[in-house]
């Protein structure tokens, strides 16, 4: 396991799953934590009601890079009833109709990337195309304003670090300034969010500051959280999921001709990408009680460490699972978790990468994957591409 917290392991961490597949479950950091790599195992953990998210009560020390003390604890780390209060009033000002209200402004976006791109033979893809698109979509969502947009992406990445365990292990003095970007992002929302009780706008922020439920309403504190969970969830985990999508289509070029023989093609291949390369490779759950786990025993308040993306290539519910097949049913994939936690953003980011991939088939012709300029960011959670340049002959107007 420990392969995997280096960083050489990123292009490639499947083999290294396989074989914790093979040996799994079991236990690590002296009893604190099972490790759990199957399907079956996984989606159970995910939908019972019995295990918590708090990870603050993990036998696990500093559970996998806890956050700065002073800094917001994401919802998605909180329990009912908390958890179901919060998600509730959250859901209201996050609905289907909202997303299905941005596919216009997604498409916009898109064609100006592209547009952009168009009298180069080469782009790269991560830094001009897969990020920016999220991150236009998440600020406008929020409100954000557009002289904001460059800080509020860098320190978003500096937040992001902080979901990795990696870290931890391989970076102990990048903590320093995850924390500090995390105490930047609750300055910078406080701010935004006085604004916006004096001024509300149409944007995603002042529907949450207004919004009410039986006099219940967002404390300031679960205002910011929920900001910074909209943050990494909007771009992020987007950016990776398109990244990844493209690297999948480029090196599997019958699934790239065949997405452009038959477009409707293109919900099962934002399915198989999210399962193929999960954009985020970890969850956890802590036990509240001893867990039998196949051959283990798990103790109470042990930490679940939970494998998606071995999970998601499990041959005993995707058959030839190394395969990128755009055809096949992958819904049973668990991307974005399941149960209560289930991401209310899965909408949206299915939207997003449905129109993105949709128009890197049809627009870029002939493509052509440079190798020797993939390089990935360190992470081991938000696992995806830092670089990947495509070459290209045209994109169609």
């Amino acid at each position: 396991m420990a392969r995997l917290f280096d960083p050489a392991s990123r292009p490639d961490p499947y083999p290294l799953f396989d074989a914790l597949r093979d040996n799994g479950p079991f236990l690590a950091m002296n009893g604190a934590m099972v490790v759990v790599t199957d399907h079956e195992r996984a989606s159970a953990i995910l939908r019972d009601p019995a295990v918590s998210s708090d990870r603050r009560r993990s036998l696990v020390p500093g559970t996998l890079t806890a956050p700065d003390n002073d800094a917001p604890l994401s919802f998605l780390t909180m329990d009912p009833p908390d958890h179901t209060r919060l998600r509730k009033l959250v859901s209201k000002a996050f609905t289907s109709r909202v997303a299905a209200e941005l596919e216009p402004t997604i498409r916009a976006i898109v064609a100006e990337l592209l547009a952009d791109i168009a009298d180069s033979d080469s782009f790269d893809v991560v830094s001009q195309f897969a990020y920016p698109l999220p991150v236009r979509i998440i600020t406008q969502l929020l409100g954000v304003p557009v002289a904001d947009h460059e800080w509020f992406e860098g320190c978003g990445r500096r937040v992001a670090a902080g979901l990795d365990p990696a870290v931890s292990v391989n970076a102990p003095d990048q903590l320093a300034d995850i924390h500090a970007a995390q105490r930047e992002f609750r300055e910078y929302f406080l701010g935004l969010i006085a604004d916006r009780r004096r001024t509300p706008t149409e944007d995603l922020l002042s529907k949450l500051v207004l919004i009410e439920e039986h006099g219940d309403q967002l404390t300031e504190h679960e205002l910011i959280t929920t900001c910074v969970l909209l943050l990494l969830a909007g771009h992020e985990t987007t950016a990776n999921l398109i990244t990844g999508g493209v690297l999948a289509l480029l090196r599997h070029p019958d699934q790239l001709a065949a997405l452009r023989t038959d477009p409707a093609l293109i919900s099962g291949a934002v399915e198989e990408a999210l399962r193929y390369d999960t954009p985020v490779q970890l969850a956890t759950r802590i036990v509240r009680k001893p867990t039998v786990l196949g051959e283990v025993t798990a103790p109470t308040d042990a930490m679940v460490l939970m494998f998606l993306s071995a999970a998601n290539r499990d041959p005993a519910v995707f058959d030839e699972p190394d395969r990128f097949d755009i055809t096949r049913d992958a819904r049973a994939h668990l991307s974005f978790a399941a149960g209560t936690h289930f991401c209310l953003g899965a909408g949206l980011a299915r939207m997003e990468a449905s129109i993105a991939l949709s128009a890197f088939a049809d627009r870029v012709v002939r493509p052509e994957l440079d190798e020797d300029s993939l390089r990935y960011r360190p992470h081991l959670n938000l696992r995806g591409p830092e670089r990947m340049v495509v070459g290209f002959e045209s994109v169609r107007t």
